[in-house]
């Protein structure tokens, strides 16, 4: 399922810092969260699906570069994210 322009919206509203913030690292966290959520699903009824597991490790693999920056630059800012999004500290 792919995301849908309101959820979209509001995931920039929330995570962004300005109403047009799409490009701040903590939304684009944000959605790649969301996109590995709907993956993992995915994944768990077609197990065979080969080419979504694929994009899952694409979309873990920016999410993760993009939180080791963001920890790096502004580790207050990674924090808020982190216990936002429910995740684990890399």
């Amino acid at each position: 399922m792919s995301i849908t322009k309101e959820l979209q919206n509001e995931l920039i509203t929330k995570f962004g810092r300005g109403d047009n913030d799409t490009g701040s690292s903590e939304v684009q966290c944000a959605l790649f969260t969301h996109h590995i959520k709907n993956l993992t699903e995915h994944l768990k009824a077609n197990k065979k699906d080969y080419q979504a597991k694929r994009g899952l490790l694409a979309f873990v693999v920016k999410r993760k570069r993009l939180l080791t920056y963001l920890k790096r630059t502004d580790h207050a800012r990674y924090e808020k994210l982190i216990q936002e999004l429910q995740l684990k500290g890399i």
